[in-house]
């Protein structure tokens, strides 16, 4: 959560929830791009002519796929698709979290399909119990995913 589309939202959201310092989770940093792993990504895809891109997160089984008001051509589609083969919910993100994922970056610059995968289910962290479920839905929506890039 730290890209340049609607950080700032982001902070403000997340902050007045009360993750203001470093934490597990929803701790948005001071900055866009401020840390050297989001920074890493971000130039990594600047140097790449990506035509989709797969985050993964946990807790939900559902796919994200756009950004505020884009939506990517083929965007729905292929969100479809990869629900239908992990058998995942394809869904709108909600708002709360709606802001400075690669995902929302990637679509908001390149207007190309982009998802994040809520896998498993249940709160952070997941119970390792779950690890091959997760890995079988997942492994069906990475294979799709090369198929369709």
């Amino acid at each position: 959560m730290q890209f340049p589309a609607g950080w700032e939202n982001a902070k403000s959201i997340k902050y007045s929830q009360g993750f203001t310092k470093p934490a597990p989770r929803d701790f948005v940093g001071y900055g866009s791009l401020t840390q050297p792993e989001a920074l890493a990504v971000y130039n990594f895809t600047l140097s790449h002519d990506f035509r989709l891109t797969i985050s993964y997160h946990t807790q939900g089984q559902e796919i994200y796929w756009n950004y505020q008001n884009i939506n990517p051509t083929n965007g729905y589609e292929i969100g479809n698709k990869l629900a239908s083969a992990s058998g995942y919910l394809l869904a709108d993100v909600p708002y709360n979290s709606s802001f400075a994922g690669y995902k929302d970056w990637f679509i908001q610059s390149y207007n190309k399909p982009g998802f994040t995968i809520e896998a498993g289910i249940g709160e952070n962290p997941l119970p390792i119990g779950q690890f091959n479920e997760i890995y079988k839905d997942i492994l069906s929506i990475m294979t799709l995913g090369i198929v369709l890039s």
